[in-house]
């Protein structure tokens, strides 16, 4: 590792309500992967943003490559040698690789735009990256992992010499995950210095040399990752030890209260049937593009049937859309959160009283604001969602207490059924504690819970019994206590000898 390219000392960022960086530090060298860690909420982002010229500081002193900078704009952070990959990929999903790459820097020749020259100048940076790209592909049309590799190119192109990634490998798949790995090795043997933030802590050790570890907008911990464990960083990210990563809670099985049979829904549900009991947490799991997600939206209602049953204590429901299963009793808390599941421009009591108008407008269809005050408050009090008033942006809430949000809103009406698809995405492993204890409570009072998971630990140590999906159908069925790994990817990849229940 070589000489300090990035100094920050004393930051402090305040937003309404909100003290989001607290005299915060940090320090990152050439040739380095500086793991930046830390709860949802804990200031990193805010930081990465500081950084970034995304924020203006409120006060402290920052310094790039040892020369001390004011408040950049985004611009002037690019052309000081900084960039930054979002967890939500910024791209122009209708514009190619080569028009992405230099958005922004166009080039010309004789002021006329030249795209044989940017094609051929994206081509160099994508070889140079073992990424086997067309510059003149549309980015609309590539794989998540393929659009994050331009955006890595994008920030080549820009001479950048310090890259944030924000939960780089939330979205991919084992194999896109280690040629991201291979990328961020080869950047750092030209130097390249990397703030890396991810939730994923068991996949540092394949790329980080050090931590810094943030909570409640303070800098708390920096070590040489070789010199620290994982459960060292979990208490020190939360502030106390984290005794059960996954609390398991028994309860007997009821009666049968959901059942799929015979679903169609497309390519990738293909005859699925299955059913839900009492005070049992189901899990679907199975590899990216087996259907686990579709299979959710076509039993909500977002996605349009061709065939099979719904029943619901035996009675069969006609589901034609969201708002049928509602309210039937069974509700899904979306995979993208952000887009499907807020309203990010609402505040937290308009998201959670949104879906319940019924339960709290009268007859002529006037919101009753006592019964809206007393819904919104019992949400907030019973899922702990840390805000400072349920007037609060939505947007401005860390993806532990988002998630809450959506949760809440539908355990505001009663829900018989509670389907989440991967609740626990991009969040820190003491909310992920907190949504699992979530579920253990909603299996306590008899609702019958299926999540969809990618992270197989999380489903086997969560989950009563698991179903495994690939290619858009069941192709086994195992409890969790009795299984391994092993059994479950078998099943994941069984693309021959489907079962259809």
């Amino acid at each position: 590792m070589g000489e300090v390219i990035v100094s920050m000392r004393g930051i402090c960022k305040s937003f309404p309500g909100v003290k989001a960086l607290d005299d915060a530090s940090f320090k990152l060298r050439s040739g380095e992967v500086m793991a930046l860690l830390g709860e949802n909420g804990a200031g990193k982002s805010t930081l990465v943003k500081v950084l970034s010229g995304v924020y203006a500081r409120d006060s402290g002193e920052m310094e790039i490559f040892g020369r001390p900078v004011g408040d950049l704009t985004p611009k002037q952070a690019q052309e000081a040698g900084v960039a930054i990959i979002h967890q939500e990929l910024n791209m122009c999903s209708h514009l190619t690789v080569a028009e992405n790459i230099f958005l922004g820097r166009e080039k010309t020749r004789l002021g006329v735009l030249s795209n044989a020259r940017m094609e051929a100048e994206a081509a160099k940076i994508l070889r140079e990256l073992k990424v086997d790209i067309s510059p003149s592909q549309v980015v609309g049309e590539l794989t998540i992992s393929k659009q994050q590799m331009v955006e890595i190119a994008k920030a080549l192109s820009a001479n950048a010499k310090i890259l944030i990634m924000d939960e780089p490998t939330s979205s991919l798949t084992a194999k896109e995950i280690a040629d991201l790995f291979r990328i961020i090795r080869a950047l750092k043997e030209n130097g390249c210095g990397i703030v890396y933030i991810s939730h994923r802590l068991d996949e540092l050790q394949h790329v980080a040399d050090r931590v810094t570890i943030m909570r409640d907008g303070q800098f708390v911990f920096a070590a040489p990752f070789a010199d620290t464990t994982i459960d060292q960083i979990i208490t020190h990210m939360v502030g106390r030890e984290i005794k059960e990563k996954y609390p398991r809670v028994p309860h007997e099985q009821g009666k049968e209260i959901f059942a799929v049979r015979g679903l169609n829904a497309g390519r990738l549900v293909r005859d699925i049937s299955f059913s839900l009991y009492e005070g049992e947490v189901v899990g679907l799991a199975g590899l990216v593009g087996a259907g686990r997600t579709e299979t959710t939206r076509a039993v909500f209602g977002v996605d349009k049937k061709e065939g099979g049953e719904i029943l619901l204590d035996g009675r069969q429901l006609k589901i034609k859309r969201p708002r049928d299963a509602i309210r039937a009793g069974v509700v899904l808390a979306p995979e993208d959160r952000k887009k499907d599941g807020l309203c990010t421009k609402l505040s937290v009591r308009q998201n959670i009283a949104l879906p319940n108008l019924d339960l709290i407008c009268n007859k002529l269809g006037i919101i009753r604001r006592r019964r809206e005050e007393k819904l919104c408050r019992e949400a907030v009090a019973g899922l702990g969602i840390r805000v400072a008033n349920v007037d609060a942006d939505a947007a401005n809430l860390s993806g532990g207490n988002q998630q809450k949000v959506v949760v809440g809103k539908w355990l505001a009406r009663k829900s018989r059924v509670v389907i989440f698809d991967e609740p626990t995405r991009g969040i820190d492993v003491a909310a992920k504690v907190e949504i699992y204890n979530i579920i253990n409570d909603l299996k306590r009072r008899g609702i019958a819970v299926m999540f969809v998971s990618s992270e197989m630990p999380e489903i086997m140590g969560i989950a009563d019994r698991i179903l495994v999906m690939c290619d858009g159908r069941v192709t086994g069925e195992v409890m969790a206590r009795e299984t391994t790994q092993s059994e479950i990817l078998t099943l994941a990849t069984r693309f021959e000898s489907k079962m259809g229940g």
